[in-house]
């Protein structure tokens, strides 16, 4: 097939480039520039220019061609404006979902197509950590075997249109088969350490994004338990429900428990297991079934299960649906992180079936 590859300069999307010429693919890698050097230069440097270099290299080694595509414009509409708007409502966004829907597997493969016309390439592949699987003419994400690195939660917004062009070429493997694969193929960036972060904010520190954007009010820190003021803060939009970092209080752990954005209030508690406090329960919306249908009642015994963030935690989990818009979600556990603006991933054992936004816990 003739392939474009999302290369991010990174060892996954490197050996995901390797396996597909291996496989006899014709492959065309694309970087894609999305640091806003005009918006963001405040902040310093980006990597970009690091990430660049490495990308060439493992280009120039496999006598790949590299296509550099400017997407600063995109991505501040897409992903940053989102990211803005989420925070000051006291909502919790997630960029990296919203930059693969909108940016990676949206307005990417629709620049190609303009650009090269709209059937030269057979498929997009890229460094994910997701299998893909057809059922009944329906696509799915499958779990990989890595559940560590495994990112079909950061994939679960995709349509099936765009399910139908992308393949993983490194879906099935474990970490530390990609990294042995780096060091048969003597990748240049065979040593390099993974990326952390959201997207191209993880460069930075988020904070310091928030600031720029929204600025410093002073709120009142108020113990949930008693209603005790026991500090000030610098605003809403730097906290999350579950939060332990950047309280700034002795005698903790403090954990944020809720937000009062009228009042530019956050609630904080040291208990925060207490049945006052449960966070078992939340409702979802803005659904994105991968098979299209309206969502039917799960139990815990049909192997179903949510996550609400990346991770390996999965818990089981009950649906009830309470109309065509909203569904109630019942987890077998309480997790301290439940906030509205999250996306709540499914899965059926290792399938991935979709996900919906928690508007309430």
């Amino acid at each position: 097939m003739n392939i474009a590859l999302l290369l991010s300069g990174g060892v996954d999307s490197s050996v995901a480039l390797r396996l597909l010429l291996k496989q006899g693919h014709t492959v065309t890698a694309f970087y894609l520039k999305i640091w806003l050097e005009d918006e963001l230069a405040f902040l310093g440097e980006c990597p970009w220019e690091e990430d660049l270099r490495y990308a060439r290299a493992v280009c120039e080694q496999a006598g790949t061609p590299l296509e550099i595509l400017s997407m600063q414009k995109e991505y501040f509409e897409k992903v940053v404006s989102y990211t803005i708007d989420e925070v000051k409502k006291g909502r919790t966004p997630n960029p990296d979902i919203m930059c693969n829907n909108q940016v990676k597997f949206g307005l990417f493969i629709d620049k190609i197509q303009s650009q090269f016309g709209p059937n030269h390439f057979d498929k997009v592949a890229s460094g994910h950590y997701a299998q893909l699987v057809q059922k009944n003419s329906t696509n799915y994400l499958k779990r990989s075997p890595d559940p560590i690195k495994d990112q079909t939660y950061f994939l679960a917004r995709l349509s099936q249109k765009q399910l139908s062009k992308i393949i993983f070429p490194i879906g099935h493997l474990h970490k530390s088969e990609v990294r042995a694969l780096a060091e048969k193929y003597n990748l240049p960036n065979k040593d390099r350490k993974d990326s952390q972060g959201i997207c191209f904010l993880g460069k930075f520190k988020y904070n310091e994004f928030l600031n720029h954007y929204l600025g410093e009010k002073k709120g009142d820190l108020i113990e949930f338990e008693t209603n005790k003021k026991l500090g000030e803060h610098n605003g809403f939009w730097y906290f999350t429900i579950g939060q332990r970092s950047g309280i700034m209080l002795s005698g903790g752990p403090w954990f944020v428990v809720k937000k009062d954005m009228n009042a530019n209030i956050i609630f904080i508690s040291k208990v925060y297991y207490e049945p006052d406090k449960s966070r078992n329960v939340f409702t979802i919306t803005d659904f994105n079934w991968f098979d299209g249908l309206a969502p039917v009642a799960k139990s815990f015994e049909d192997g179903f299960g949510v996550k609400m963030r990346h991770g390996e935690r999965i818990y089981c989990a009950t649906l009830e649906p309470a109309d065509d818009a909203h569904t109630q979600v019942h987890i077998d556990g309480s997790d301290q992180g439940i906030a509205p603006g999250q996306f709540a991933v499914f899965y059926h054992d290792d399938m991935c079936l979709g996900s919906g936004v928690i508007i309430d816990n």
